[in-house]
């Protein structure tokens, strides 16, 4: 297994969906790991309002870092930021759009509008990184996944659920089952705000008992499958079933 989950050129998904790239970079040097240290120890003490201006130049940063670098730093309430692509488009409730098809009746296209006009679900759970940092208690607003599928419509004989993403890089699938769980989410919110770019907003899935890694950024495509097929970090190694504490060799504690 990787020792990174998921990333910006074999770095995670998000703050959490990095992982190492098989390329072998520069190695970093003394002065920059000191510096990088020293950003560190700014980011403890610094106040609120610093703190929320160096998350939003690290997140910026990281969008456009292929060495995966900024996934060194920290960022505020604990995440990282990472990307496997080398740059992600912005998009907004002018340019977003979600499409749910495959082996669906109905198959749709949802505007930012349409998915924020749907009953919103509201999750209070730890988020776990493979890689070992927790987030404790963090807030996650969305539609439940069900919701859309019952919508579309599943057909017989469907078994999976595969999520691709508008960095064009980024993939995650879930079985059938585990996608209509109660706590998987199309979410558009994450600490009571929208979602933020970095964040892999505007919409991204949020699959809470799993590792982070399966939360995919930057949701664009919902498609129901025959098959569970590997996502990106899967078929790097990572376990294609995610759950905290009984996957990828880790004991970790469940989310709660």
């Amino acid at each position: 297994m990787h020792p990174w989950p998921a990333g910006g050129r074999g770095w995670s998904n998000e703050y959490v969906n990095s992982g190492p790239s098989e390329e072998r970079g520069t190695p970093v040097g003394r002065r920059v790991f000191l510096g990088t240290l020293g950003l560190g120890a700014l980011g403890v003490a610094a106040a609120p309002q610093l703190q929320r201006g160096l998350e939003a130049l690290l997140g910026s940063a990281a969008d456009k870092d292929p060495t995966g670098l900024t996934g060194l730093l920290p960022n505020g309430g604990g995440f990282r930021y990472y990307s496997v692509a080398s740059s992600v488009p912005h998009k907004n409730a002018e340019t977003y759009r979600l499409t749910v098809d495959g082996l669906v009746d109905r198959p749709k296209t949802y505007t930012l509008a349409e998915l924020r006009a749907l009953p919103q679900t509201r999750l209070v759970k730890d988020v776990q990184c493979v890689t070992g940092w927790r987030v404790p208690g963090t807030p996650f607003e969305g539609v439940r996944l069900s919701r859309l599928l019952d919508a579309a419509g599943v057909r017989q004989g469907a078994g999976a659920v595969r999520f691709t993403c508008f960095d064009g890089t980024y993939s995650e699938s879930l079985t059938l089952d585990q996608a209509r769980r109660s706590d998987v989410l199309v979410a558009l919110r994450m600490q009571d705000k929208d979602l933020t770019h970095s964040h892999g907003g505007p919409v991204r899935l949020y699959v809470a008992p799993m590792y982070f890694y399966k939360s995919a950024k930057w949701l664009s495509g919902i498609t129901v499958t025959e098959d569970v097929k590997p996502g990106y970090w899967e078929e790097r190694g990572y376990d294609v079933d995610a759950w905290v504490g009984r996957s990828n060799g880790r004991d970790d504690e469940p989310t709660s």
